[in-house]
C-alpha cells in the first residue's frame, strides 16, 4: 500500500467518486491517507507526539459466507495506534469491508486474520480486530458518562468559521487546579474531500484551572463549516487546548455517528492510550 505523498494526490482517493461495489474479497480496495497531512500543519513532529491514544471504529454490517455457503453476521470492533503512519480512508474501507459478503471463510478466526492482515498493512501498524456476535456486544453498551454537559449555556453565535483564539485568556487566573469533564453533542465538522458533514459528541476530560464553559463551547461550534477528516479535528482540539490552556493532563474522545455502516471515534491523552467501551445514544 502506497501512502499518498501530498494534499494534492487526495484526489486519487475514492472517496466522493461514483463507485462500484464488490462482493468477493479485495484487500486492494483498501487506501492509505498519510497522517502528516494534518500534522504537518499542526507543527506536530511525528517522532515526538503531545498525546497518546488510538483510533477505534466499530463496524455494523460485516458479513461473510461460512465453508457451506451459508451467510455470517457481526459487529467488529478495530483499533489503530494514534502512531500508525497512515490513516484508512473511510470509504475505501467500506468497499473493502463489502468485499466480504460473498466470500467463503473456513470459521470466524480466519476472517478476523484476514482483517489484522489487511488493515495492518494499509495503516503501517499493528491493528487490532475483535468481532462479536450481534446479540452480544459489550463494546457497543450505552455508555454511562458522568460528564458535564455545556450545550444548554445562552451564549449568541454570529460566526461559523473556526476560530482556536475563542480559547485565548479562557482560564481564570483564580481558578484551583482541579479535574473537569464536560461533554458536547455540537460538534459538527465536514469532510475534508465531499464536504458531507460528520457529527459527534465530544468528550473533554482535563485537569487544570477551569477552562470558560462560554468560551469552549463557542470554540467547539467554530467548527461548524470546518472541513477535516475526524481523527484531524479531534488532534486540533487536543493541540488547541494545551496551547491555549496549558493543562496538567488532557483527553479528548469523539465519538462520531455512524455513515455506511462505520462510525469513528478518535481517542488522544496525555496519558491514557486505550479508549473505553461504551457508545452514545446517538450512535
Amino acid at each position: 500500500m502506497t501512502p499518498y505523498q501530498n494534499a494534492s494526490q487526495l484526489k486519487e482517493l475514492t472517496l466522493g467518486k461514483k463507485t462500484d461495489y464488490t462482493s468477493e474479497y479485495d484487500p486492494k480496495l483498501l487506501q492509505a491517507v498519510p497522517r502528516s497531512l494534518n500534522r504537518d500543519d499542526l507543527a506536530l513532529n511525528e517522532a515526538n507526539l503531545p498525546f497518546i491514544g488510538e483510533d477505534v471504529w466499530y463496524g455494523y454490517e460485516l458479513s461473510w459466507l461460512n465453508n457451506k455457503g451459508k451467510p455470517v453476521v457481526a459487529l467488529v470492533e478495530f483499533r489503530f495506534a494514534c502512531t500508525s503512519p497512515n490513516i484508512v480512508e473511510s470509504k475505501s474501507f467500506k468497499l473493502y469491508l463489502n468485499s466480504f459478503n460473498q466470500t467463503k471463510f473456513n470459521d470466524i478466526e480466519e476472517v478476523k486474520s484476514y482483517l489484522e492482515k489487511d488493515l495492518s498493512a494499509t495503516s503501517g501498524t499493528k491493528a487490532t480486530v475483535t468481532l462479536f456476535p450481534v446479540d452480544n456486544c459489550p463494546a457497543l453498551e450505552i455508555a454511562d458518562e458522568k460528564a458535564v454537559c455545556i450545550d444548554d449555556l445562552d451564549i449568541s453565535i454570529e460566526d461559523y468559521q473556526f476560530n482556536a483564539e475563542h480559547l485565548l485568556n479562557s482560564q481564570s487566573n483564580h481558578s484551583q487546579i482541579k479535574e473537569h469533564n464536560i461533554v458536547s453533542h455540537l460538534l459538527k465538522s465536514n469532510c475534508l474531500i465531499t464536504n458531507q458533514p460528520d457529527w459527534a459528541s465530544i468528550y473533554i476530560h482535563y485537569t487544570g484551572k477551569e477552562i470558560s464553559q462560554e468560551q469552549l463551547l463557542t470554540y467547539l461550534i467554530s467548527f461548524r463549516q470546518h472541513n477535516e477528516f475526524h481523527e484531524q479535528c479531534v488532534e486540533r482540539i487536543f493541540c488547541d487546548l494545551q496551547q491555549y490552556c496549558q493543562l496538567e493532563a488532557l483527553t479528548v474522545y469523539a465519538r462520531y455517528t455512524r455513515r455506511g455502516g462505520l462510525d469513528i471515534n478518535p481517542f488522544r491523552s496525555t496519558h491514557v492510550a486505550t479508549a473505553p467501551w461504551g457508545r452514545t445514544l446517538r450512535q
